[in-house]
């Protein structure tokens, strides 16, 4: 098991420069992404959440709060685009 590790390690010493920049750049972008799509997810149940708690103790306000709602997760969306467009830019940079 040790020599393994030690072929291993030896063979992943011998890659080239670009090559390992490039798979540095991967999962870079796998972890921003991930992060991102973590935490609009995070942010869009919150607003889900308020909102159909709103609605059960306001039923009157519903529209209202559907509309804002709907806002607030547009705008999370957007965010989240925006945090692609940054990785996908880190990625090929």
């Amino acid at each position: 098991m040790l020599h393994a590790t030690l072929i291993f390690l030896q063979d992943a010493s011998q890659l080239d420069v670009d090559m390992a920049k490039n798979n540095l750049s991967l999962l870079g972008a796998g972890v921003a992404i991930g992060l991102c799509v973590i935490g609009a997810g995070i942010g869009i149940g919150q607003i889900g959440a308020a909102a159909a708690q709103g609605i059960a103790r306001q039923p009157e306000a519903a529209a209202d709060i559907q509309t804002a709602a709907i806002i607030f997760a547009a705008l999370i969306e957007g965010a989240a685009l925006f945090g692609l467009v940054i990785t996908l830019l880190f990625k090929w940079t």
